[in-house]
């Protein structure tokens, strides 16, 4: 028998049931080694010597698969076919070789396969190969970039930048995209501009809809009309002449089907159509790849096996007809730059297994692979035919023209069309019958579809307490928030609307991946962890499904620009990704790639050792200052201190990282966060009046949001009391009377109905709450923590105790495992963070990959032993107490003996060196990435 290595263990069942007895299938649980966090993990001076070990909660897995060797001769690594698979064979093989568990009459070789299917496997068993190093090498080269790039910059950060979190090599250039983004948007300028629309009646009394093109013989461009009056003289214009069709051309078209999905397509389509984020795209398309529903999901390859194509064909023909098959297969090439690794594109497994034989998955899985079957359906479906027609109107002053398209085959797009991340359409509506040279007559503007537009946009303006949108003016005169049409409700009008220049979107996640793809950023397996992390250290935040940049993510972008622009130069960062492919096709060294890299940037490194932080914050608050003051159009120097009028503003540092001061402190102690919107700005250290004992309550905003206070912090003496402002809150409707309120909180609802119990309310770290005894359950945003009642809050707590796990009641088990050998049932129970299997007081959270339903007592408990506390040793029995005292102290005075020296040479630095330890300690934290097997944080 030889023994099969995977990464998980769902796939580790999967892969066993189709090899059978002969093969006895583990799983690694992902990488098994990594570097430690800490510096020195690679080497520069050693030629770039890289230190591994085998992770804490590895080394089960590894004696596992050590135990099996000792009974099986052979051993055959199946992990993922890209390079983070071959990087986890062969970190698996190293451990092993080390732990002797191979020797050298063991038979190791390694197999690959797309899809988790009985064929796949079979035939990948019948192809062993060799690990292959050049994959391996690009891998040790991407690891060790991204650690010099983490352990040496991130220490860089912390030391000029108080506050900053860590710098990763593509995560600061993605974060980079953003930033630019944002400051585009805040440096854009709306120009006007004005359209006119006609609607116009056929002589059969069909509607149809124009646009103004041309004016007293010109082209109209898009700002040739740039005000009210310019847009009142084209609609009289429109309206004073009689109007016939001047021409009617239709024009056949094709449209051709979409590729079959690679990683950084799915992950924007995903976004798109479904609301996944990157991260939530990759997890799902993980666990439908393990049950064998689709192939491997991280590829930049677009091309299909002969087979699925030949499956994919006879799919269409038995569920659409033949006329929906093409005369030949479609075939398709990669268009991304660099791309790499030619796998097969994302497709199902089974082409006849379509959307609804997948009911028994769960709701994400089922729509992604909904996503995943329709699009490789139709990638292969006949193209769709269309009429494209084009009506030229003619007046004495104007032309107008109507476009609109038929479908007269709709080929592919009778199951998928691709979404965009715009709105715009392509060619209009279907037109009516229209004849060249017949009249068209402007219809009624009251009841038109130009009526109802305006109608809309009015009732969208009053929804958001806007100003009103767009102004409007029709043939008659100008109108506003008063349309009218100069006439009877039935008079004709051709319609002028306001419109102005958009700034560029914001970044989605899928328009950041597809961003980053055409600059040749990062790779399919990167760019899920690459948002995430952004993310996680609180530079970017998302806001629906916009990335919006934090003041934190703008300082380390300006940081980095000032002192690194090399390293977050987008071009810089595509050529340093093509010499990775050089190095996994073999054409380059590794090592030499390494050396070039690291010359360069530990002298940019040394370069900034000798800055003072205040030349730092100097530079950056220049970069940042149309941000950070922007105009306010009064005239006023956006600088002036609001608070003592005469100091100047600027970026300044503090315990808690960077914020804004007063030039004038210690006199006037002005100082809002770094991330405080203006009005909240305008809003620090408002007094709103005195407390019944004649204490000062003022609204203030500090590093987590505005709050109220009465007092003031006396120097030796209690804190003055606090209060957190709940969140939405308007800060110019806060007054004395609510802040007072706030701060006499929790305030006593009453006692509970049933018990006598107290319920409370109040305001806590997650914002309004209700509790009775140790249950507290959130207040909704509609609800006001001032004014709850208690059927309301005794109903809020119920809810919240019917819900499950937490801190009332607890939730009953989903299933019983079995009995634990120590005694005591194992139970699988439903979390919020996922499924979890519990014994006692021991909870242990079952791997991502593995489905609460596949869970088994065999699998439980070794992740219930892991989690358990660990038994202590037996303490060592004391003679006395009065000799143990003496011994103890005698002890001590030994070590303090041995360690006097050692102290005495480090007298007056030991807060520098605990400084040092806890800034190490903090990059192996945050620099370092996590050892998972599907992404490299880069």
């Amino acid at each position: 028998m030889a023994v099969v290595v995977v990464e998980s263990p769902a796939k580790a069942k999967t892969i066993n049931k189709y090899l059978g007895d002969d093969y006895t299938v583990l799983a690694s649980y992902g990488h098994v080694r990594d570097l430690p966090p800490k510096d020195g993990s690679v080497d520069p001076e050693q030629d770039f010597a890289m230190v591994w070990e085998v992770d804490s909660a590895s080394k089960k897995h590894v004696r596992a698969i050590t135990e099996a060797l000792k009974s099986d001769g052979s051993l055959i690594l199946a992990t993922d076919p890209d390079r983070e698979g071959e990087a986890i064979s062969w970190h698996l093989l190293e451990a092993l070789k080390k732990a002797k568990a191979v020797k050298p009459a063991t038979q190791v070789s390694r197999v690959t396969f797309n899809a988790i299917t009985k064929q796949a496997v079979g035939e990948a068993m019948k192809r062993p190969r060799d690990i292959d190093m050049e994959l391996v090498s690009a891998y040790l080269a991407r690891r060790a970039l991204d650690y010099l790039v983490g352990f040496t910059l991130s220490p860089v950060l912390w030391r000029k930048l108080p506050g900053a979190k860590s710098a990763g090599r593509v995560q600061s250039v993605a974060l980079r995209l953003i930033v630019q983004r944002e400051m585009e948007i805040e440096a854009f300028r709306p120009r006007e501009y004005w359209t006119v629309r006609a609607e116009l009646l056929t002589p059969r009394g069909d509607a149809f809809e124009a646009r103004l093109v041309t004016l007293d013989g010109a082209k109209l461009d898009r700002f040739d009309l740039a005000t009210e009056a310019d847009a009142l003289k084209a609609v009289q214009a429109v309206a004073e002449g009689v109007l016939g069709v001047a021409s009617v051309e239709a024009r056949p078209a094709t449209r051709n089907p979409w590729p079959p999905f690679m990683t950084s397509t799915l992950q924007q389509e995903a976004s798109r159509k479904l609301g996944f984020g990157a991260k939530q795209t990759m997890s799902t398309a993980q666990r439908l790849y393990e049950a064998g529903w689709i192939t491997y999901m991280r590829t930049d390859g677009v091309d299909m096996a002969p087979e699925a194509v030949t499956a994919a064909r006879s799919a269409i023909e038995s569920r659409f007809g033949k006329a929906y098959v093409p005369d030949s297969p479609r075939v398709y090439k990669t268009k991304a730059k660099n791309a790499q690794e030619a796998h097969e594109c994302i497709r199902p497994t089974e082409m006849d297994r379509g959307s609804d034989a997948a009911g028994r998955l769960e709701p994400d899985q089922r729509r992604l692979y909904e996503l995943i079957w329709k699009r490789t359906l139709a990638s292969q479906m006949a193209s769709a035919r269309l009429e494209r027609t084009t009506v030229e109107v003619s007046g004495p002053r104007v032309g107008l023209r109507a476009t609109g398209q038929v479908v007269k085959f709709d080929g592919f797009l009778k199951i998928y069309d691709e979404s965009r991340d715009d709105d715009a359409g392509e060619d209009g509506a279907r037109l009516p019958e229209i004849m060249q040279g017949e009249k068209a007559v402007l219809a009624p503007f009251r009841g038109s579809s130009l009526d109802a537009d305006v109608a809309r946009a009015l009732a969208r303006a009053d929804e958001k307490a806007e100003a009103k949108p767009a102004g409007f003016v029709l043939a008659s005169g100008p109108v506003g928030d008063e349309l009218t049409d100069g006439g009877g409700a039935a008079d004709p009008a051709a319609l002028g609307a306001q419109s102005f220049t958009q700034p560029p979107p914001r970044y989605t996640e899928a328009t950041l991946v597809k961003r980053m793809e055409e600059l040749g950023i990062g790779r399919p397996s990167t760019y899920a962890s690459i948002i995430d992390t952004i993310q996680t250290r609180g530079y970017v935040q998302k806001d629906g499904n916009r990335l919006i940049p934090e003041d934190k993510g703008r300082l380390v972008t300006a940081f980095l620009e000032e002192y690194f622009s090399r390293y977050v130069q987008y071009d810089f960062t595509a050529a340093l990704e093509e010499g990775l492919d050089e190095v996994s096709g073999g054409r380059a060294d590794w090592k030499a790639l390494l050396r070039e890299f690291w010359g360069d940037f530990s002298s940019a490194v040394d370069e900034t050792k000798e800055l003072r932080i205040s030349e730092v914050l100097d530079r950056i608050d220049a970069a940042l200052g149309p941000h950070l003051f922007p105009d306010r159009g009064d005239g006023v120097d956006p600088r002036q201190c609001r608070l003592c009028g005469a100091g100047r503003l600027s970026l300044k540092t503090g315990k808690f990282g960077a914020f804004i001061g007063c030039s004038n402190y210690p006199e006037c102690k002005y100082t809002r966060p770094l991330g405080a919107s203006e009005a909240e700005a305008e809003a620090a250290d408002r007094l709103l009046g005195h407390s019944e004992d004649g204490l000062p309550v003022t609204l203030k905003v500090g590093r987590f949001g505005p709050y109220v206070q009465m007092g003031e912090p006396e120097e030796g003496g209690a804190k003055p009391k606090r209060a957190s402002v709940p969140k939405g809150m308007p800060l110019d409707a806060v007054d004395l009377a609510r802040a007072l309120d706030w701060l006499a909180l929790p305030r006593l609802i009453g006692a509970h109905p049933e018990d006598g119990e107290p319920i409370e309310a109040g305001i806590g770290r997650f914002g309004p709450y209700v509790k009775h005894g140790k249950t507290y359950a959130n207040l909704p945003k509609d609800e006001d923590v001032l004014t709850i009642g208690m059927n309301r809050a005794v109903d809020l707590i119920e809810q919240k105790r019917a819900r499950g796990p937490g801190r009332g009641a607890a939730a009953a088990p989903l299933r019983v495992l079995g009995e634990h050998p120590d005694g005591g049932p194992v139970e699988l129970h439903a979390g919020r963070y996922g499924p979890y299997v519990k014994w006692g007081k021991v909870n242990a959270t079952l791997p991502k990959e593995v489905e609460a339903e596949a869970a088994t007592l065999e699998m439980a408990l070794p992740l219930i032993a892991e989690k358990a506390p660990k038994k202590k040793a037996p303490a060592k029995k004391a003679a006395a107490k009065s000799p143990a005292k003496a011994a103890a102290k005698a002890a001590v005075g030994k070590t303090a003996k041995k360690k006097a020296p050692a102290a005495k040479a480090t007298a007056g630095k030991a807060p520098a060196a605990r400084a040092a330890a806890k800034r190490k300690a903090a990059a192996g934290a945050d620099a370092a990435p996590e050892p998972t097997s599907a992404a490299e944080d880069e």
